[in-house]
């Protein structure tokens, strides 16, 4: 035990607590999102279908909800007892960040998550609209500070060395850090992405057991529409965000594509082995010129290898390399998804291809995975270092023994594989409910009151269990 490396040890715990962290988060970013267009679209319309699946998804939201703040609440403890070197050094502005996303986007979301959950009957449709948009908008605040955050490690700027800690020279430089925009938007669209395949996923299977199941059917042809424009529109987003990485973190994007060598007309590696010791991918598989192309615009311009910097500068090459095209391949999966989605509803054959109807349940969890692929990218090819060119991950952690680190991990491990488990269990029970059984009983009833055509769907079901579920 006295051989392992604690450090490596307390990275491998933090990895392994955001990785199940991060997926809840971006689930209910994008879910908050898909009821509050659920939502108002019941009010605009008065089709009960809206309403129907707004009943369907909210008990998923609010359990993902849940299982994000508690696994949230566990990676703050962890700045503390793995880094604390690192959190003194980074406090005057790390703190403030995370301050701002408790003051302004968990508070707004505490305030109308009750109201979103239990006041459908109690305040009024159009109350709780407003409710469910400020949620939706209270997650998006959420990821903007976040990422600023997380961003500023990645591209410090505005920033004064005091006394050995850091501190803000200017808050509008360290907010709206260099990759902070690419970082942002590339997150929150893979929210979106990530959401929309569960929701096609969960359609698709309810629509293989009843093709004539209008909730399966209007939830399944939004989710195709989501991945039709976003998909592509995610791969600029990414493009423009790989360029900006190559702007300020060569090191990294030469990892990303396998380049040890510093040289014009690069080719495009699509696999290889990249050979950290030798400096070289081996058995690679290469588009010519096409890297060159894809990084400098041009196909004959230069492309920054790893000999460029220090030995001990460099990334896991391997890692970075290897989930860099997981993450790639998955999102030319989903366009193709789109796109295949688009033609078959100029078709009109949407709903009647088998195949392509169990094509989107294979790809519901593949959005969470490409998600976590992008993060292993990030953060692993930061490193050395927790804030890129300062801080050496090595030189801040916590002075805490393997043993000590090692049997935390071990507890995280078991206590998370049991937790998580059951609650990612519950979720999918959930999701297998029939559309159509929701909130029957209440639907046929008269309205509460008059009014819009929104109002004239709602009726008195305090006791309805599927509400409040």
């Amino acid at each position: 035990m006295e051989s392992l490396d604690p450090v490596l040890l307390a990275r491998i715990q933090f990895a392994f607590t955001i990785s199940f962290h991060i997926v809840f988060p971006a689930f209910t970013i994008g879910l908050a999102s898909f009821l509050a267009v659920l939502e108002g679209l019941w009010l605009a319309t008065g089709r009960e279908v809206f309403l129907r699946l707004f009943r369907f998804w909210l008990p998923v939201f609010a359990v993902g909800f849940a299982m994000g703040v508690v696994s949230g609440i566990v990676m703050s403890y962890q700045f503390g007892t793995n880094w604390g070197p690192f959190s003194e050094m980074t406090a005057p502005i790390l703190g403030p960040l995370l301050a701002y996303e408790v003051l302004t986007a968990f508070f707004l979301e505490a305030g109308f998550l009750g109201i979103m959950l239990f006041g459908l009957e109690r305040v009024g449709p159009r109350l709780h609209f407003t409710a469910t948009v400020l949620v939706a908008v209270g997650t998006l605040i959420s990821a903007f500070w976040i990422l600023s955050a997380n961003s500023w490690m990645q591209t410090p700027t505005g920033w004064l060395l005091e006394n050995g800690r850091y501190v803000p020279e200017s808050w509008p430089a360290v907010i709206f850090n260099p990759s902070f925009p690419y970082r942002f938007i590339h997150m929150v669209l893979a929210a979106y992405l990530s959401t929309a395949f569960v929701v096609g996923a969960t359609g698709a299977w309810h629509l293989l057991r009843n093709r004539a199941s209008e909730p399966a059917r209007m939830m399944f042809g939004m989710a195709v529409l989501m991945a039709a424009v976003v998909a592509p529109a995610q791969a600029v987003v990414g493009d423009l965000h790989g360029l900006n990485t190559q702007q300020h973190q060569p090191a990294k994007v030469a990892a990303m594509e396998g380049h040890f060598e510093t040289r014009r007309g690069a080719p495009l590696i699509l696999f290889g082995m990249p050979d950290m010791e030798a400096g070289e991918t081996r058995h690679a598989l290469e588009i010519p010129k096409l890297g060159s192309l894809i990084l400098a615009h041009d196909p004959d311009g230069e492309v920054t290898g790893l000999d460029a910097f220090p030995r001990a500068d460099w990334p896991n090459v391997p890692i970075v390399f290897w989930t860099f095209r997981i993450m790639v391949g998955i999102a030319l999966l989903m366009i193709a998804f789109g796109l295949t989605g688009a033609f078959l509803a100029w078709r009109r054959r949407l709903f009647g291809s088998s195949t392509f109807l169990r094509w989107a349940i294979a790809m519901g969890p593949q959005g969470f995975i490409a998600l976590l692929a992008g993060w292993f990218v990030t953060e692993a090819g930061r490193q050395p270092y927790l804030v890129y060119g300062l801080i050496r991950t090595a030189d801040v952690a916590s002075p805490i023994g393997a043993p000590g680190v090692a049997g935390s991990l071990l507890a995280f491990v078991v206590v998370y594989l049991l937790v998580f488990a059951a609650g990612t269990f519950y979720l999918l029970r959930l999701m297998r409910r029939i559309p159509e059984e929701i909130g029957m009983r209440s639907l046929k009833q008269g309205p509460l009151r008059s009014g819009g055509p929104g109002e004239a769907a709602v009726s008195g079901h305090h006791d309805d269990p599927e509400v409040t579920s």
